[in-house]
C-alpha cells in the first residue's frame, strides 16, 4: 500500500495560497474519487494497477501534518518509503520541482511535523517550487495567494505532477527520481 499526501491548510481562507500547493495538486488528481474524513484528514482510497493507494489531505493545519500522516501510516502499516508528500518549497523557482528522500525539513514546518511523528526522514517528497519574494516575510509569502497567471501555470503542469505520482505508485521513489529528476 502507498500513501500520497498533499500538504496544506484546511479552510476557504487558505485556498490558492502558496502553502496549499500540495492540496491543489492532490485535488487535481483525486477530484473524481470518494473522499472520507478520518484520522484527522480527508482520505481517498483507490486501487491503481496492483497497488492500493491512500490519497491524504491532513486537516490538522500545516504545522501538525505529522499527526494525521502518522495515524494513517500506523493504522495501514505503511512504510515511510511508500509515502510521497507533496509540499511547497521556497528555495525552488516557481513551477520547478524536485523529488527527494532522506532529507531534512529545510525549515518547512509541515515536513518537520511529519519527520517528528514518523521519527524518520525516510519518506519521499515532491517539492514544488513557489520561489520567495524576499520583500515579504516567509509567513506572509507562503500564506499569500497565487496570482491568476501562477494558478494557470500550475494547472498546465498538473499532468506532469500526475505522471510523477502515478510513476511513484507503480515503481517506487528510486525509479521515479531517476526518471523525473
Amino acid at each position: 500500500m502507498k500513501m500520497v499526501v498533499g500538504l496544506g491548510n484546511p479552510g476557504s481562507e487558505y485556498e490558492n495560497t502558496r502553502h496549499n500547493v500540495g492540496f491543489m495538486i492532490l485535488d487535481s488528481f483525486i477530484h473524481d474519487f470518494k473522499v472520507e474524513k478520518k484520522f484527522q484528514a480527508c482520505v481517498s482510497k483507490m486501487r491503481m494497477g496492483n497497488e492500493e493507494v491512500l490519497f491524504v489531505k491532513p486537516l490538522t493545519f500545516m504545522n501538525l501534518s505529522g499527526i494525521a500522516v502518522h495515524k494513517i501510516a500506523q493504522y495501514y502499516h505503511i512504510l515511510p518509503k511508500d509515502i510521497l508528500v507533496i509540499q511547497d518549497d521556497l528555495d525552488l523557482t516557481f513551477g520547478t520541482y524536485k523529488l527527494k528522500i532522506n532529507s531534512s525539513s529545510g525549515g518547512h514546518n509541515g515536513i518537520k511535523s511529519i519527520i517528528s511523528s514518523l521519527q524518520t526522514e525516510g519518506f519521499c517528497r515532491l517539492k514544488i517550487g513557489i520561489s520567495h519574494d524576499k520583500r515579504e516575510s516567509v509567513i506572509d509569502y507562503v500564506l499569500g495567494k497565487f496570482s491568476k497567471k501562477e494558478i494557470n501555470q500550475l494547472k498546465d503542469s498538473s499532468s506532469l505532477y500526475q505522471e510523477i505520482i502515478e510513476y511513484f505508485i507503480s515503481y517506487g521513489i528510486e525509479k521515479t527520481m531517476n526518471k523525473f529528476n
